[in-house]
């Protein structure tokens, strides 16, 4: 139950895997609200490293640290997840103005869903603005441990090598 005067925000994402940026807005998110709810967004028609237990359970790992968060999973529009974590707040991590220009389509799009729900960006930390998922997908295999956790938590290196078996 959410108390009524309480701040409460969703960080919605695929998170996978998580990144050294994903935290640095995670870390930084946690500071401005009670509580944030970390939202795994499922997608079923897109190809994977991790499976969503695997997302949340990372997640949920590398967060443990931050008492006010908390991680979910959810399949369906963001905005429902919002609601039914109790926010009226999504935000949304970008890295670039490219990221600001994908953002606004759903932004827009998630004003029309539910105008209750503010959306707010934040910029991720300038070392972390060339990081994105889909890259250390593309390097893992390729990258030392060292290398990697550059990039990731260290669990998450764990994680990737443990798949990589």
């Amino acid at each position: 139950m959410t108390n009524s005067n309480s701040r409460v925000a969703v960080y919605t994402g695929s998170f996978d895997p998580i990144t050294l940026g994903h935290l640095n807005v995670i870390e930084r998110s946690s500071r401005l609200v009670d509580r944030l709810v970390v939202g795994i967004g499922i997608n079923v028609e897109k190809q994977s490293m991790f499976t969503p237990e695997e997302r949340v359970a990372l997640v949920t790992s590398v967060v443990a640290h931050l008492p006010n968060v908390e991680v979910g999973s959810f399949s369906g529009l963001a905005v429902k997840f919002c609601r039914q974590a109790g926010a009226s707040v999504l935000l949304r991590g970008v890295r670039s103005l490219g990221d600001i220009e994908s953002e606004f389509t759903m932004i827009m799009a998630n004003r029309k869903l539910d105008p209750g729900i503010e959306t707010i960006l934040l910029m991720a930390d300038g070392q972390y603005s060339h990081i994105s998922s889909s890259l250390i997908k593309q390097i893992a295999s390729m990258a030392g441990d060292e290398e990697l956790g550059r990039f990731v938590p260290q669990q998450v290196v764990t994680a990737i090598r443990g798949k990589q078996r």
